[in-house]
């Protein structure tokens, strides 16, 4: 932290705290994990007129009784015991407005602990909208404590919660929290008490109930429905499959252009052909290789944050719930599937949520076959030089979106089989009925959009100027050297000696010693084959290509190329998500056994496709 005063965000999921914590911090934000755990740690600045304070939002919780990893963490940052935060100035309890009763149990918990807090009504415009009416003053009278209603929508009656704050960092409270009250959990008789007294308060200040939404029930008969909820989730994927090949695809040429324009450049102002070779051909070609494909990164998480703020990701759960039912998993497990597909370690993360082990431990072991954003720069490459841009459904669907699809799809397949095949056997057991809240439907804000849309591609930038650059600055070293007389052949360089071993292993899938290095390099990162292969083409051949495609095209047949979008299917190219598989697991021995069934997979899929292939004559 920055040793400012320090304030936490606490709420029910759902209650809009996240777009409140958003509003206030603005960029200045980090997240990160809890020391020891894989909690999500979210916090940020807010700069005020005399001061600055430093705001944390905790993970959104329904009460602070330590059941779960994100009920422990939250209880121990309020109740100021974790020895890697300063001890907090207060609580702002964001309680959404709509659902008052239920928000108010966690607000009664921190108050009864007392902790210094005061209450964000949230969602007050949307009460207004349905027709309801609250008492914020009666509510504060009966709480004991100030209660501020607001939209963290629109910024509505948000200035007078700032500057609540800054009064408060100025003169903060000096009663200590009661610790022990909070860790300990509360008894059956204090649970009953807490939601009795939610539900007499909640009914004080209520003075007229909310109307009904005229609208959601219509919706949802479409959107849950069996079949039509179904038909629905496949219309979205391919609306969103279709955009990221069609709308990034200006902003990657303009990226391209820069990055060759840039390429020039440096070539005719760095004299030294060693280090001109170093900067153009390792670092540039490497790096500029997987910047380029930021365009479709970002426009996958603009769906994937639409999608989820709307309320529309939880009833495709309740919709996928069937299928998971099917594989022996509980909707549950869909989430955090679903979160892989942008990423397989906060996708591993959410398994916390799944209370039978062995459910958890499944869904642990089938999440890397998700397609991860990190595969889709190696996908769009692949297909973009391979297949050609057809209509498959007029204007709806070209060819390309359709096979980006299908390797989605391909990869889906594998996780249901995978964990058909380990609920049947080793990891069988009883099912588990599937409970979750269903958010009512909401428009996303702009800023809201806009701000994970910046998060993704920081992680994606900080990935490119670290791991990727790394690789890139490694491999031009073993590429480079040891340098010959005359011209160089980069076959007898370390790197090319590397492939070479590995070439007799992966010949049969179609691959040749590039390639091998491609995959040694790919351990690190899916996507830094990309950069790799860059490197090799332009180390071997200075000049000839100007773009990775243009080198793929000359260097790649189609076959390979279709081996190869097999491989990244289906293979587990991450040591990140080893890495907390193993932490979640509790040992190696489920992610070792992840990794070589995983690999296997890959290796006998692509072994069959490049020889029935080349049986055929392709």
């Amino acid at each position: 932290m920055n040793g400012n005063p320090v304030f936490a965000l606490a709420g029910n999921p759902n209650s809009g705290k996240t777009t409140f914590f958003n509003l206030l911090t603005g960029l200045r934000q980090k997240v990160g994990n809890y020391p020891g755990v894989t909690v999500e740690r979210k916090w940020g600045t807010l700069n005020l007129p005399s001061v600055s304070v430093d705001l944390i939002d905790l993970p959104g919780t329904y009460s602070l009784s330590p059941k779960s990893e994100e009920e422990r963490i939250a209880a121990e940052v309020v109740a100021g015991v974790r020895e890697d935060l300063p001890p907090l100035h207060g609580v702002l309890c964001v309680v959404d407005a709509t659902n008052l009763e239920r928000s108010l149990y966690l607000v009664l918990q921190i108050l009864d602990a007392k902790v210094p807090a005061v209450v964000v009504l949230n969602m007050m415009d949307e009460v207004s909208h349905r027709n309801g009416s609250l008492d914020p003053k009666m509510l504060s009278r009966l709480l004991r404590v100030p209660v501020y209603p607001i939209s963290a929508r629109s910024g509505e009656g948000v200035q007078a919660v700032q500057v609540h704050l800054e009064k408060w960092a100025k003169h903060p409270a000096t009663t200590p929290p009661q610790a022990p009250h909070l860790l300990e959990g509360p008894n059956l008789k204090e649970v009953q008490t807490r939601q009795a007294r939610a539900t007499q308060i909640s009914r004080s200040v209520t003075r007229q109930g909310l109307a009904p939404h005229p609208w959601t029930d219509k919706v949802d008969a479409v959107v849950l429905h069996p079949i039509g909820g179904s038909i629905l989730f496949l219309l979205v994927v391919l609306l969103v499959f279709q955009s990221i090949f069609t709308w990034a695809k200006p902003l990657m040429d303009g990226l391209q252009t820069l990055i060759s324009l840039l390429g020039a450049f440096l070539s005719s102002h760095i004299p030294n052909v060693l280090a001109k070779s170093l900067v153009v051909d390792g670092v540039l070609a490497g790096v500029g290789s997987v910047i380029i494909f930021l365009p479709q990164i970002l426009i996958l998480f603009f769906f994937i944050g639409l999608l989820e703020h709307t309320g529309y990701m939880a009833r495709a759960a309740f919709v996928m719930d069937r299928v998971m039912s099917r594989i022996g998993l509980q909707g549950k497990s869909f989430l955090p599937l679903l979160s892989s597909y942008a990423c397989a370690v906060p996708g591993i993360m959410a398994t916390r949520t799944i209370e039978n082990r062995r459910d958890r431990i499944a869904t642990i072991f089938i999440a890397p076959f998700m397609t991860c954003s990190a595969r889709l720069p190696v996908y769009t490459l692949l297909i973009g030089a391979f297949v050609p841009n057809h209509r498959v459904l007029g204007h709806w669907l070209g060819l390309q979106a359709a096979v980006l699809l299908g390797l989605y799809l391909l990869g889906f397949l594998a996780a249901v089989v995978t964990a058909a095949a380990l609920k049947n056997s080793i990891l069988k057991s009883d099912p588990i009925p599937f409970m979750m809240e269903i958010p009512p439907y909401r428009l996303p804000t702009v800023r809201t959009l806009l701000l994970l849309m910046w998060d993704r591609s920081k992680v994606f930038l900080r990935r490119a100027g670290t791991v990727i650059l790394a690789v890139s600055i490694l491999l031009w070293f073993l590429l480079a050297f040891p340098r010959a007389e005359a011209a160089r052949d980069i076959q007898a360089s370390y790197a090319g000696r590397i492939g070479t071993f590995l070439e007799p292993a992966i010949k049969p899938l179609g691959f040749d010693w590039r390639i091998g290095v491609g995959l040694v390099s790919a351990q690190a990162a899916r996507e830094v084959i990309i950069a790799t292969l860059s490197t090799i083409y332009r180390v071997g051949a200075p000049g000839e290509h100007a773009t990775i495609r243009e080198a793929i095209l000359n260097h790649v047949t189609p076959l390979t190329g279709i081996s190869l979008l097999v491989w990244f299917a289906f293979a587990l190219q991450c040591t990140s998500t080893l890495a907390v598989a193993r932490r979640e697991t509790g040992g190696w021995k489920w992610p070792a056994g992840m990794f070589l069934f995983m690999t296997g997979i890959a290796y006998l899929s692509c072994l069959v496709v490049f020889q029935a292939g080349k049986a055929m004559g392709f």
